[in-house]
């Protein structure tokens, strides 16, 4: 699996948002400098992500940024499907459409749990889980094991 610029981008842009919650809406400007975005792509993703229900926006000179949601009921699933859409596909299909034949037949329920396992972690991990710094435990174990940051 491939996390997008697109999809690190925007998950940063809606926690620096989180992080200032409660205070004046922010400046696409003010989170591409904070989080080393490129300002022009990151207004494409922030466009996105209005469209998606994440953020909204106010035009003017207090104008900018705020999230839609309480960080808590935005998922880090919820960020990518709205800048990338489907979270595991296979040759841009969702595993769920495809087809396989003789000894091919195997792979499309490997392609499922797949998808079921990302599922499981991108949908159990809030925006909230990541501004606190307390991501779920079972992501937490996940990462404490040795071979989770090998790159064989």
């Amino acid at each position: 699996m491939r996390i997008s610029a697109r999809a690190d981008y925007a998950v940063r842009a809606v926690l620096e948002l989180a992080v200032r919650q409660g205070g004046d809406p922010v400046k696409a400007e003010s989170i591409a400098a904070v989080q080393d975005i490129p300002h022009k792509f990151l207004e494409g993703i922030l466009g996105d992500l209005r469209r998606g229900g994440i953020v909204d926006s106010r035009r003017g000179g207090g104008g900018g940024y705020r999230l839609a949601r309480d960080p808590a009921a935005i998922t880090v699933a919820d960020v990518i499907r709205a800048v990338d859409g489907p979270i595991v596909s296979v040759r841009g299909e969702r595993p769920t459409g495809l087809t396989y034949t003789g000894s091919a037949q195997p792979l499309l329920p490997l392609w499922i749990a797949l998808r079921a396992n990302v599922r499981r972690i991108l949908e159990g991990v809030t925006i909230a889980d990541i501004a606190a710094d307390a991501l779920p435990d079972p992501v937490q174990a996940l990462a404490a094991e040795p071979a989770a940051w090998e790159n064989p």
